[in-house]
């Protein structure tokens, strides 16, 4: 009885760790398959640009998040990709994927 438990909880264990697995696959996938910055790709803001300057060039994202931490990290998200700014200078701007696809 005690190898009966064992086995059916290295089953499930197994089983519980397939889709994780998969969503990690996608992402890694997705970010390498990432287009470029620019009329070839998806234009985006670049790092040091201002809040300002991004504002002027890509227009109001459809959310803006409030700062979070020290030192404050503000998100912007717009509808293919989200800026990051560290207080008010662009620290990244990434592409943004549909969730990866869940097993049943």
């Amino acid at each position: 009885m005690g190898r009966l438990r064992i086995l059916v909880a290295l089953a499930v264990t197994l089983v519980l760790g397939v889709p994780a697995a998969g969503a990690d696959t996608f992402l890694l996938k997705a970010i390498r398959q990432a287009p470029p910055n620019g009329p070839a790709g998806i234009p985006r803001p670049t790092r040091g640009m201002t809040m300002a300057s991004v504002l002027k060039h890509y227009g109001t994202p459809a959310k803006k998040l409030a700062a979070v931490g020290k030192p404050p990290i503000t998100r912007w998200a717009y509808k293919k990709y989200t800026v990051y700014f560290e207080d008010r200078y662009v620290i990244d701007s990434v592409v943004r994927y549909p969730n990866p696809p869940r097993s049943p």
